[in-house]
């Protein structure tokens, strides 16, 4: 399973709109074809929901499986319909 990390889309130690579109557009995102993929859900900071839906977004183009959570309690999000 591959895990995105919501830390790494930090800016002076919170999420801003402006600098985390910057950071999602430089993602190849065709790193994540065909794989199963977890937006690992604890942070330093509170995420603001619209980064969950920019990531989604994003990753069900590409993602058979999109998780958000803890790798012993994920939540289903998407599933590519085979």
């Amino acid at each position: 399973m591959e895990t995105i990390y919501l830390d790494d889309f930090l800016d002076d130690g919170i999420i801003k709109e402006k600098s985390f579109r910057e950071k999602v557009s430089a993602i190849n995102w065709q790193d994540y074809n065909s794989k199963r993929v977890m937006i690992k859900g604890c942070t330093s900071v509170p995420v603001p929901t619209w980064a969950y839906l920019i990531l989604t977004a994003q990753l069900s183009q590409f993602a058979d499986d999109i998780v958000y959570g803890e790798p012993c309690s994920t939540v289903k999000i998407f599933k590519r319909k085979s």
